[in-house]
């Protein structure tokens, strides 16, 4: 799909603005992809899209968009070529093609409560109509909260449970806020289908409940007969508050930050300045930029703010053999630095002493971070592993089946592509549009995040704009990336200690 061309009407919305947000707002809206846009560079990058639903001409999609509201700013939505300013409720916006009658695009949104509970149910059903000629029925259920202006919004969907008219669905769980914003007595409409492989569903039946209903769990409250005498049954109900990023820090765990430089010979000799390694005494070469923007951030989440930094690509001395994970200190046995300044001082070293060579070669360095993650998978630790290439992918192979090894253990990787190479690979590997596997099997999670740097890069040559753009998008889907592994594995954060009380003072402290 082709990004928004021009926007030269549209106000900007920048997600990574200084100031605090009033609230937060959920946008549902009926497109594929919708862009949000600098401040600075008037720059438009993706923000999102949602799921793909084939055959139909009046989609009702699932995948919402979560933004920050501020009260003060223009925050303008593109969405394929077409902007619009942030409303409250509902909106109906028309497509415009030349010629073409093209319809419209729906806008809702709401503000959100600041409810993390997510609530965990199962229903079952019996003696549904029958709908296929050929069989019984494939039914599945489609969830949907009430709006305040008395529309409904559309929040989940189960599996199509295939070829019976008694189906028991799989538990599912939607965030409290997501079913009815918190408010535990607004209607949820649930409506049931016959699944249609050429994407007609045909309706079965619907019936509405509340959250306070369906919080009574398993009894005669949790029973509703539906058209032509069907009815569905509430089997359990169960409720807990979601954990969030930030209690786990609190409870202790800690991310390990390792790096991964690219030696290899494509960068260009480092004592020349077309180098991508070039050491010019009066700015940070793109390798240093990304290093400094991304470990400035991370570091301040480890206690000890030692990492270790590796190399690969290069031949080492004295006998030139060629390694791709080598420690930039020199140290086999302890490839730790001192903080960021302690790696970019180690990277400099290296300069002086490998000779870049090649293949680039990711497996071996993803490896060996999947090691010392499969030592620590109680929670208590998180790794963090920052590549920064220059060039084409030369294990592919080898690298997917290390990143799905590793998609099971308490880790996520960030790619930083640098120069002007081609890095379609690296974004096969990134995994947002389609789940990498290997051998046939899927990686449990979404763990690869990668970016090319010279997206980033101010036009007025602000390194600084530039390093903190692409720190924001490097490390945003870490969180959850963190968060979809600690819930896989169902574990809890620790309880924060108590505050802080220096010696001698007694009176009572407020945490905050």
């Amino acid at each position: 799909m082709d990004k928004p061309e021009d926007m030269s009407s549209v106000y900007e919305f920048d997600p990574i603005t200084g100031n605090i947000p009033a609230t937060k707002v959920e946008i549902t809206v009926s497109l594929c992809v919708l862009y949000t846009q600098g401040v600075e560079t008037k720059q438009w990058r993706e923000f999102g899209r949602t799921e793909v639903i084939d055959n139909t001409l009046n989609p009702d999609f699932v995948r919402k968009y979560i933004l920050d509201y501020f009260f003060e700013e223009k925050q303008n939505l593109p969405i394929e070529k077409f902007g619009f300013p942030y409303t409250k409720g509902f909106k109906r916006l028309k497509l415009r093609i030349p010629g073409k009658k093209c319809g419209s695009i729906i806008l809702s949104a709401e503000e959100l409560s600041n409810c993390r509970d997510s609530a965990t149910m199962q229903f079952c059903a019996n003696k549904l109509d029958k709908k296929d000629f050929f069989g019984k029925s494939d039914p599945f259920m489609v969830f949907y909260r009430s709006n305040e202006d008395g529309t409904f919004t559309i929040c989940h969907k189960t599996e199509v449970v295939k070829n019976t008219l008694n189906p028991v669905w799989q538990s599912i769980t939607i965030p409290v806020r997501a079913l009815c914003n918190g408010d535990y007595d607004r209607t949820i409409k649930v409506e049931v289908y016959d699944w249609d492989r050429d994407g007609s569903h045909d309706f079965i039946g619907e019936f509405t409940t509340s959250y306070r209903e369906l919080a009574r769990g398993q009894s005669q409250f949790n029973i509703y007969e539906v058209s032509n005498a069907f009815i569905v049954t509430l089997l359990s109900f169960s409720v807990e508050s979601e954990s969030t990023f930030l209690d786990y820090i609190k409870g202790g765990t800690q991310i390990n930050f390792t790096v991964a430089i690219d030696f290899t010979a494509s960068n260009g000799n480092p004592s020349q300045s077309t180098s991508l390694h070039y050491m010019n005494p009066y700015q940070l070469n793109a390798y240093a930029m990304a290093l400094r923007a991304v470990g400035e951030i991370i570091q301040d989440y480890d206690s000890d703010k030692m990492f270790p930094a590796l190399g690969f690509g290069a031949k080492l001395p004295p006998d030139g053999r060629v390694s791709h994970e080598f420690p930039l200190n020199g140290n086999i046995e302890n490839p730790y630095c001192n903080g960021i300044e302690g790696i970019l001082e180690a990277y400099h070293q290296s300069l002086k002493t490998v000779q870049l060579y090649g293949p680039t070669n990711f497996a071996p360095v993803v490896n060996h971070v999947a090691r010392y993650a499969a030592a620590v998978q109680d929670g208590s630790q998180y790794f963090v592993l920052l590549i920064i290439t220059d060039g084409v992918i030369s294990d592919m192979a080898q690298t997917k089946e290390a990143i799905v090894n590793g998609a099971k253990l308490p880790m996520s990787i960030i790619i930083v592509g640098v120069g002007q190479a081609e890095f379609d690979a690296m974004v096969e590997l990134d995994g947002d549009d389609i789940r990498i596997s290997s051998r046939g099997k899927p990686a449990e999670r979404d763990i690869v995040q990668f970016v090319p740097f010279r997206d980033y890069m101010d036009r007025t040559g602000n390194h600084v704009l530039s390093m903190a753009r692409l720190a924001k998008d490097v490390l945003a889907e870490i969180p959850d990336q963190f968060i979809s592994y600690m819930k896989s594995r169902g574990i809890k954060p620790n309880p924060a200690p108590p505050p802080y009380t220096g010696p001698g003072n007694t009176h009572h402290h407020t945490q905050i």
